[in-house]
């Protein structure tokens, strides 16, 4: 029997009582990208983007250009005083090229067609006023789409994502290694760039597949076989790391299943975000809450779906939402446990989390953590359900709602059910005053 916690049909937390459900992919998509309060892209595997209403669902642009599935997709706004704020978003395709499209016109700006690979990653330094583009070099662009500079051949494996650091640096993952790159201005006056490789960070036993930017001072990265790392982000040093994270000391809500090993696939780190405080993982198929002050997970749910967790957000207010492999999306609520009055802690809970030989002072350990360190858990408060295969990622758009992609090659936005009804309700009176229909008729 699944150890996956099950909700009913009475979900009174969960406002995402209506849903729209948006066609037009022909495959998975796979990239949702918001471009201001109420527009959104998507992008997928059948090389389309679409340009999207968050409020009413209506398609507003149907962009073709790719030939083949879209890798990667960035917002790219423009800064300059002089004119009105332009949206643009870029995008990059395993046709090896990557096209700027204005998202007022939904029309072509430009195209870059140079490269010798595909591109996996695109990163806007919107105060530098460039972008980066990542696959087997790093290179360095414009906003005419000229290129300034790029680093030599890397590696086969080449850059899979990158995240900005203070000091016009950023971060670049590479198979296992971490590498950091200076952008450095010329000095001949021109706006041109060089780009230097600074440091090769080799501590990961494997393939970093997340990578998160908490603030201006730290950032976190995440392997296939569940290591988390906290960086500095001014001298790149390791901070802390969690080797066994998904195993950790915190006492569940119940009994876990003892295993002596884990498949890479239960402990792979698949997705990280973060707020201040915490950074939230999603590891196999478990979601984790890293206390980055505490320096260890304050909170887990070790199966919160059937299948691996593909992305995971923190909302404003205490909530997470996951969404997974398996189709569905869910909501948890943090909270904090009402802490008991302090007792001697059975010597089988230290042997059970690989403590050695429970001891006095271990109990007295124990006691003292239990009487000074708020305990969380995480409350399972919604169960989204209209998917029928994997929900790749989500955004979140406050009051309007929520949008998922998926590999049945739908969009779906899940609305507040009372609040729609509301503003339904408020329009037809607003007609009904506008006709004069709102008298009395006996």
């Amino acid at each position: 029997k699944s150890s996956v916690q099950t909700i009913g049909e009475e979900q009174i937390q969960n406002p995402y009582t209506e849903l729209l459900v948006l066609k037009g992919h022909q495959d998975i998509v796979r990239f949702l990208v918001q471009i201001d309060d109420c527009r959104f892209a998507s992008a997928g595997d059948d090389g389309i983007i679409f340009l999207w209403n968050a409020q009413t669902g209506e398609k507003l642009f149907e962009l073709h250009g790719h030939t083949h599935k879209i890798t990667a997709i960035a917002p790219f706004s423009s800064s300059d005083a002089s004119e009105e704020k332009k949206h643009l978003i870029l995008t990059a395709s395993a046709d090896r090229t990557v096209i700027v499209w204005d998202c007022t016109s939904g029309r072509q700006v430009q195209k870059v067609s140079c490269f010798h690979s595909t591109v996996k990653c695109l990163t806007v330094l919107q105060r530098l006023d460039v972008w980066l583009s990542g696959g087997s070099d790093l290179c360095v662009w414009n906003r005419k789409l000229d290129l300034l500079c790029k680093t030599s051949h890397l590696t086969d494996a080449g850059i899979s994502a990158l995240v900005e650091l203070p000091k016009n640096c950023v971060a670049a993952t590479v198979g296992k290694e971490l590498v950091i790159f200076r952008l450095i201005a010329s000095d001949d006056g021109s706006e041109g760039w060089n780009v230097l490789e600074v440091k090769r960070l080799v501590d990961h036993q494997d393939n970093i597949l997340s990578l998160v930017s908490v603030n201006d001072l730290t950032f976190v990265t995440g392997s296939h076989v569940g290591e988390l790392i906290v960086w500095d982000a001014l001298d790149w040093t390791k901070q802390a790391c969690e080797c066994n994270f998904w195993d950790s000391s915190v006492p569940p809500d119940v009994q876990p299943e003892i295993k002596l090993s884990q498949s890479p696939n239960e402990t792979s780190v698949q997705h990280l975000t973060s707020d201040e405080e915490c950074v939230f993982a999603a590891v196999g198929k478990g979601i984790y809450v890293y206390n980055l002050q505490m320096k260890r997970v304050i909170a887990c749910q070790r199966t919160a779906h059937d299948s691996s967790v593909l992305h995971i957000e923190k909302l404003p207010n205490r909530q997470l939402i996951s969404c997974s492999e398996d189709g569905s999306v869910r909501i948890w609520e943090l909270r904090e446990k009402q802490q008991l009055p302090a007792e001697p802690v059975p010597t089988g809970f230290f042997n059970m989390w690989g403590f050695g030989r429970a001891s006095k002072q271990a109990n007295q350990a124990a006691k003292k953590m239990q009487d000074n360190t708020p305990m969380y858990f995480l409350e399972l408060v919604g169960d989204l359900i209209g998917h029928s295969s994997a929900v790749q990622m989500f955004l979140y758009f406050g009051e309007l709602g929520l949008a998922t992609c998926s590999a049945d090659h739908l969009i779906i936005l899940w609305k507040d059910g009372e609040r729609e009804s509301r503003l339904r309700s408020l329009t037809l009176f607003q007609k009904l005053a506008q006709n004069g229909d709102f008298q009395l008729k006996f």
